[in-house]
């Protein structure tokens, strides 16, 4: 079957409002930026976002939160993106901090069939206790926090451990972005810009990929396969220019010696 969209725009045209999306990459390596331009331009609003991070203030998620467009962060990390911050502390957008690991399993999982897991990650703090703020009101009260978790003791004498029981995620598009992929949805990531994208491609119900190099089926060697095709629906194929176009977060330089 071929996966193939004639682009970034029809690939996301069905996204509704209100909908929920699993986003790959890590900071700004890896991320379905061309994408998430395309939803940007489309005018998709009150997105519920699941990603490690929100990007930063003028680049990838963070395009779509600097223009209203989200409202609802799953993620681990507000640090770069300072209208994150602000959106989050003024009551203007709710987030929900998850450790980084769980957040990684609670997608694998929602992709695997999953529906939930025991974890020490949590154990013991507000992760599992609840209250964990939300969502604020412009005045900085709480007013939506983190209901109270199921925990569960596994071990025996030094051994026993407080587990806690965390939820899959699965969402209703998942939005990537490859190295190379080929017409069947097969995809191959390129070093650390593997990140959360195989996780993201598994828990999205319609998975969407751009890819930087369109292959086509059998030039792939299936040894190194990523994401096999069938958590793939929809592939687009990034120009040379737009596959060229990769931000960095923080420019570190020296002079010359």
């Amino acid at each position: 079957m071929d996966k193939v969209v004639e682009s970034a725009a029809a690939a996301v045209a069905d996204v509704a409002d209100g909908a929920t999306l699993a986003v790959g990459g890590f900071g700004l390596c890896g991320i379905p930026s061309v994408l998430i331009e395309a939803l940007l331009a489309q005018g998709t609003r009150d997105l519920e976002a699941v990603s490690n991070n929100a990007g930063v203030d003028d680049w990838g998620l963070g395009r779509l939160l600097a223009a209203g467009r989200l409202r609802r962060m799953v993620s681990s990390y507000v640090g770069e993106n300072k209208e994150f911050a602000r959106q989050y502390l003024a009551g203007e957008l709710e987030v929900e901090l998850t450790p980084q690991g769980t957040l990684a399993e609670r997608m694998r999982a929602g992709g695997s069939g999953i529906p939930a897991f025991f974890t020490a990650t949590g154990g013991g703090t507000q992760v599992a206790e609840g209250g964990l703020p939300w969502r604020y009101d412009s005045e900085g009260n709480v007013v939506v926090a983190s209901p109270p978790k199921e925990t569960r003791t596994f071990g025996e004498g030094d051994g026993a451990r407080e587990y806690v029981l965390e939820h899959a995620i699965v969402a209703d598009f998942g939005l990537v972005r490859a190295w190379r992929g080929d017409r069947h949805g097969n995809l191959v990531y390129r070093d650390s810009a593997r990140n959360f994208n195989p996780l993201a491609a598994m828990c999205g119900r319609l998975t969407i990929a751009e890819v930087e190099e369109l292959v086509e089926p059998g030039e792939i060697d299936p040894n190194h396969v990523h994401t096999p095709g069938v958590y793939v629906q929809r592939v687009v194929a990034l120009t040379p220019e737009q596959a060229a176009d990769k931000r960095i977060e923080k420019r570190t330089v020296r002079e010359r010696t």
